[in-house]
């Protein structure tokens, strides 16, 4: 897994439309109209939030935040959380699997990375989905900054465009390999 990350904070990053990333941004933290009873989605790759998003074109996804989250509260998430589909080597049977889902509020699935023109790679981005008491831990405990970063988003969009891609990379951010927990690497299924 790779991320924008310090020693104490992870990098991720979710798209909304202007009123609920304005009212984050003025908060600090995710505030209505942002709904704590639906799940959300953070994602840790910059170039998997562009495609996500459409380089922020999508409707409703015109907006481009950056959260820097304690690496505690990633961590606890992490081994908090069920994979969003049956893996036999990890679950046994599917069972143990359906019931994981059921107990835990995080979800966790693994998608192709993409590339600036959204075309998928040889290696696997995590997103993660938080519910219930992931989502109230991630707005109340866990943030430590909300960054808008659509600028650099659409600018990195609108080089790619171009045939810029080469300037277009210049811009995104440092995404370095991030060290999982131990306890969390086989559950999640990683190796």
């Amino acid at each position: 897994m790779r991320a924008w990350h310090t020693d104490d904070t992870i990098r991720v990053y979710q798209a909304y439309p202007p009123p609920i990333a304005d009212a984050a941004l003025k908060a600090g933290t995710f505030v209505p109209p942002f709904k704590r009873e639906r799940m959300t989605w953070i994602k840790p790759s910059f170039l998997w939030m562009a495609y996500r998003c459409g380089y922020a074109s999508k409707p409703g996804q015109e907006r481009v935040l950056a959260v820097d989250i304690t690496r505690e509260g990633f961590h606890w998430a992490l081994a908090h959380a069920a994979l969003s589909h049956f893996v036999p080597t990890v679950h046994g049977h599917h069972d143990a699997w359906a019931s994981a889902v059921q107990k835990s509020p995080v979800r966790v699935q693994w998608d192709p990375e993409r590339d600036l023109h959204h075309r998928p790679l040889g290696h696997r981005s995590i997103q993660v989905g938080l519910r219930g008491e992931a989502v109230r831990r991630y707005v109340e405990e866990w943030i430590a900054a909300i960054t808008d970063v659509t600028d650099v988003m659409r600018t990195v969009g609108e080089l790619v465009s171009s045939g810029r891609d080469g300037e277009a990379a210049a811009l995104l951010p440092a995404e370095h390999p991030y060290p999982l927990p131990d306890d969390v690497v086989a559950p999640l299924g990683v190796g």
